[in-house]
């Protein structure tokens, strides 16, 4: 007689995530460089996701990321994240995010998880570990951000909390006020010079490490002398920078098939060129020592977020949950499903 049986559902909320991951970001890097490792060696499957997008309203976006990871995590599952600009607006965040993990033995799903905080942190801790290995070190004399919302401070976060050494911070958002009050938070967690900046410009200049979040859909930084004083660029939101501006510097992503696509600043940029040969590798490339930064030229990390990476950081928070006895369990909740 089979022994299989569908597992007990848990659900779990933001409180108990945020509470596991603001705990453990140097544990949560190693999770996801792990997801990376595991990704590169094949033991994964990531399909493209899937963007509903809505004719009356150009803006909104909701996203599906199916995935498979394998390896020590053994799991499958789906994020679907919606990005709403205008909540805003109404004082609610733009991001709001699901996240449903599968077991593989059976296929029934055995979470459902808040997840707009699994994918800040997963975003963030990508970032850090992209910023470090191009950096060489857990050291940059001064950081540039640009859009200070949720990713940003999650960022920042990971930063402060893997004891980075910053002499000082550049900020600038569209929203002057909410930059203001970022740096009034950090403020009270650092030492280090903090600015918010009049102009986009002066988030590029002399810092050695710059940070993109915002929420544009088009490219708004089209000048490669940005560049010149040659930094690691953290291009998170994607869509940021100009051809001329990826042109100008070394390129690394997560996943080249999934980044150069959906009008990113790399899928631009092979419209123009005709080709992916400006993508120099991808992070794993890098971890395994396959490639290297050269340091006489800017360097671009554009992770396009992998599901796999919200499945490693997802079950890494739904097991701790569950051995604490936090989280709603459900065990009757496939009850009366027939055959």
């Amino acid at each position: 007689m089979s022994t299989l049986a569908p597992p007990p559902m848990t659900v779990i909320g933001a409180g108990d995530i945020a509470a596991e991951t603001d705990r453990h970001r140097p544990e949560l890097i190693e999770v996801v460089r792990a997801a990376y490792l595991t990704h590169d060696a094949g033991q994964s499957s990531n399909p493209h996701s899937s963007f509903l997008r809505f004719p009356h309203q150009s803006r909104s976006r909701i996203i599906s990321l199916p995935a498979y990871l394998g390896g020590e995590f053994e799991v499958a599952g789906n994020k679907w994240i919606a990005s709403f600009p205008d909540n805003t607006q109404h004082g609610i965040p733009r991001a709001s995010a699901t996240l449903i993990l599968n077991d593989c033995d059976t296929g029934y799903p055995f979470a459902c998880m808040e997840s707009s905080i699994v994918s800040a942190t997963r975003t963030a801790a990508s970032a850090v570990l992209g910023a470090q290995t191009l950096l060489g070190a857990r050291r940059a004399r001064r950081v540039g951000i640009v859009g200070t919302g949720l990713i940003a401070q999650h960022v920042w976060r990971f930063l402060r909390d893997l004891d980075w050494e910053i002499d000082g911070f550049r900020l600038f958002d569209l929203d002057a006020a909410a930059a203001g009050r970022f740096a009034a938070v950090m403020a009270e967690h650092t030492e280090a010079e903090i600015v918010v900046a009049d102009t986009v410009e002066e988030a590029f200049t002399d810092c050695d490490l710059v940070v993109l979040t915002t929420v544009a859909g088009e490219p708004h930084l089209h000048d490669p002398r940005l560049l010149a004083h040659n930094p690691v660029v953290l291009h998170l939101s994607l869509r940021d920078l100009a051809p001329e501006m990826i042109l100008a510097a070394q390129n690394f992503t997560d996943d080249i098939d999934h980044a150069v696509r959906e009008r990113t600043s790399l899928h631009l940029t092979e419209q123009r060129t005709g080709n992916r040969d400006f993508v120099d590798g991808t992070l794993a490339d890098l971890l395994l020592g396959r490639l290297s930064r050269d340091d006489g030229r800017p360097a671009i990390f554009s992770p396009f977020g992998l599901g796999v990476l919200d499945l490693a950081v997802g079950k890494w928070v739904h097991d701790r949950v569950v051995a604490a006895g936090r989280g709603r369990r459900e065990s009757d909740f496939f009850t009366g499903v027939g055959v």
